[in-house]
């Protein structure tokens, strides 16, 4: 089946061709540069460079495929959660596409695409295995039984770990996003120079908030700019606190469950030393592990037109009026 994916839940427009789940096509335009001297995610220029973008988007992915939209069988779309203005415009897409053409469309659960985006690989996970959605607006593990079984075993208590990455490079005075930076400045550190704290040991909840603070309570210490020696080995370990949590929750999840497959998905699984200790640990346990390409970790239109796919030959589609969501709990 032909299916067009187009995704625009935050600050990425995208669409991408699939065909029996495998990549035709995937175009992804990024809006960092825009929103990186605001330090974050501005959601009225967010939606107005959506609506910028998303004609030139379509059309890039439609002649990558070497396909028209005429050959289009289904659309697959991201409905939430997500910023809701952002959402309008690829969903109004959809729909339009949808009734001009005279075929279905249905509406993806964005985090339902990111544990998806596991099923656009050579090595596909079987069932049922434990997935991480670790990115900037999301920090869940799922126990996941089939493509659309899901229990949610950990949550965060408030912010995500994406989130801890972008408050850990503002007082760091790093920049926007502060996941790539500070990930590429902790390859020259010392991960275990610094004893930043790891909360809620005995959950598989998370909580980072009390990290961010920790961090701060350092900086007001030190009362003083750091110096170029100090900064590599502050970022290393602060992303070493992020790291571990999340994998020693996420092993522990899995271990709880009897389930020797994981699955780890989102922007932040894009972090380097997140896919090296993972891998690591996971050997050692004898679980598989599974981690999708960083273009595909990332927010793209590929893993919702894969999950979108199967969800249209189940004979699954929506009706012009649906609306798009912020919030749209998986699993809850």
């Amino acid at each position: 089946m032909l299916v067009l994916g187009i995704e625009s839940s935050c600050d990425e427009t995208a669409a991408a061709i699939i065909n029996n789940g495998k990549i035709c096509s995937n175009v992804i335009a990024s809006q960092i540069t825009v929103h990186s001297k605001y330090g974050g995610v501005v959601p009225e220029i967010a939606s107005r460079k959506h609506i910028e973008a998303i004609y030139v988007v379509l059309k890039q992915a439609l002649n990558d495929a070497n396909v028209t939209l005429e050959e289009i069988e289904g659309i697959a779309v991201t409905r939430g959660p997500g910023l809701v203005g952002s959402l309008l415009i690829g969903l109004s897409t959809a729909k339009a596409l949808a009734y001009a053409l005279d075929i279905p469309f249905v509406g993806v659960n964005h985090i339902e695409g990111h544990i998806a985006a596991a099923f656009l690989t050579e090595n596909v996970p079987s069932f049922p295995f434990v997935a991480l959605v670790v990115s900037g607006g999301h920090t869940n593990i799922y126990l996941v039984n089939n493509y659309h079984n899901f229990q949610l075993l950990g949550q965060t208590r408030d912010d995500a770990a994406g989130e801890a990455f972008d408050k850990g490079a503002n007082l760091l005075n790093l920049g926007y996003p502060g996941g790539v930076v500070i990930d590429k400045i902790a390859k020259s550190g010392n991960p275990q120079k610094i004893a930043f704290p790891r909360a809620m040991k005995d959950s598989t909840d998370f909580s980072f908030s009390g990290l961010k603070t920790s961090l701060l309570t350092m900086l007001k210490k030190l009362n003083r700019n750091l110096n170029a020696e100090e900064l590599p080995d502050i970022a290393a370990s602060y992303q070493e606190a992020i790291v571990d949590v999340l994998m020693e929750k996420t092993i522990k999840a899995a271990e709880d469950n009897n389930v020797s497959r994981i699955v780890v998905c989102g922007g932040v699984a894009a972090n380097s030393r997140l896919r090296e200790k993972f891998e690591r640990e996971t050997s050692l346990r004898n679980i598989g592990l599974f981690i999708p390409p960083v273009i595909l970790c990332t927010d793209n239109a590929a893993m919702i037109a894969a999950i979108g796919e199967i969800m249209l030959k189940d004979g699954r589609s929506d009706t012009l009026d649906l609306n798009a969501v912020s919030r749209w709990p998986l699993g809850a």
